[in-house]
């Protein structure tokens, strides 16, 4: 069987060479290939001698995920469904913006955390993704956008926020990280890489000690009581463990704070008493709020927050003196739109949700 190069980081890549009687440092050279130039052809790496092609070419292969589909929508996000075997695709969603353009990566197919307002987590997990698949995503994507006029790659940020908790899929991820990270690779800063997770305190802890990006927390409820419904691994890690953790973190972390995710759902967690209870709850933590206004999909049982709601959430949140930004909904029309994205995937979880009751 041939080995994927896509999945292997430096020092992978450098032991597979070794194994085929060539130096180490050619790792660098078939890395540049890969990631910088997209080429999947061995045939085609031309500064490469002719009897490594050849070699590599029995060996080993550059194997992507089929492209299934790719979707613009009118403000200029782009998102592709990627099929990784039959009745397994994943969505990855680029986001351009002025100053940097982010593309949002998926760990698994489908999500075993049934957070109740994410459509991701309706359908249910099916499997973790390979090294080689979720690097494959920014392949696709680096292949597809190009290069801007003076030739830099337009993907200057990558983040894990797509479908699947990446912690639970932790050493491929990690391993996506080293290749995201390296020069050779795609060559990010580490405070260009954003891991989201929803508290998965192990390998978090495992994260800080072996590849530290920075960090983003789905909060989404300042009290255990209520995240224990909305994201149910609170009640396996609640929340004053989750805030000691993130101190931790940022002790080796790229950034000086962590930032809190939160999606605001109308009559359930966007009063200004939940404001009140969410600055307690984060005292002592250098953190800064990503607000995201509520992203329907159908069945959901949940509405967005009104405009006036989250207005006064978020100035209870700055009065505090907190950094706070409202997320621009960005791709809805082609539900490309944080916690809207599910692989074409119908409920597969079979479970019964239990939905907060709802103010009027």
């Amino acid at each position: 069987m041939r080995v994927n190069l896509l999945g292997l980081n430096r020092e992978e890549l450098a032991q597979t060479l070794e194994g085929l009687g060539q130096k180490p440092f050619r790792a660098r050279q078939l890395m540049r290939w890969i990631h910088h130039f997209g080429q999947s052809d061995f045939g085609q790496m031309t500064d490469i001698a002719k009897s490594l092609r050849e070699s590599l070419a029995q060996h080993a292969v550059v194997e992507v995920p089929r492209l299934v589909s790719e979707q613009t929508s009118a403000d200029g996000t782009r998102k592709w469904l990627l099929e990784l075997s039959p009745g397994n695709a994943i969505e990855t969603v680029f986001i351009p913006e002025d100053d940097r353009g982010t593309l949002c990566i998926s760990s698994q197919v489908g999500c075993a955390l049934a957070c109740t307002f994410c459509s991701t987590g309706r359908q249910g997990f099916n499997r973790n993704l390979s090294t080689a698949e979720i690097i494959g995503q920014v392949w696709w994507a680096n292949r597809a956008l190009g290069r801007d006029p003076k030739g830099e790659r337009i993907i200057s940020n990558v983040v894990l926020m797509g479908m699947g908790e990446p912690l639970l899929n932790y050493d491929a991820v990690v391993k996506a990280i080293d290749i995201l990270l390296d020069d050779f690779g795609y060559g990010l800063s580490r405070r260009r890489v954003t891991l989201s997770t929803s508290g998965v305190l192990p390998a978090l802890e495992r994260l800080r000690e072996r590849a530290p990006v920075a960090l983003a927390v789905s909060l989404h409820a300042p009290t255990d009581a209520l995240r224990d419904v909305l994201v149910p691994i609170n009640q396996k890690y609640p929340i004053k463990d989750l805030m000691a953790a993130c101190q931790r973190y940022l002790e080796d972390g790229p950034r000086d704070f962590v930032t809190f995710e939160y999606v605001l759902l109308d009559g359930v967690n966007d009063s200004e008493a939940h404001a009140r209870q969410l600055v307690a709850c984060v005292a002592g933590v250098s953190c800064k709020f990503n607000l995201i206004p509520f992203n329907p999909f159908p069945n959901s049982g949940y509405r967005r927050s009104r405009p006036e709601a989250i207005r006064r959430f978020r100035d209870i949140l700055m009065q505090a003196g907190f950094v706070v930004t409202v997320r621009k909904t960005r791709g809805d029309d082609i539900d490309a739109a944080c916690g809207q994205l599910a692989g074409q995937v119908v409920d597969k979880s079979r479970r019964h949700v239990p939905v907060p009751a709802q103010t009027p």
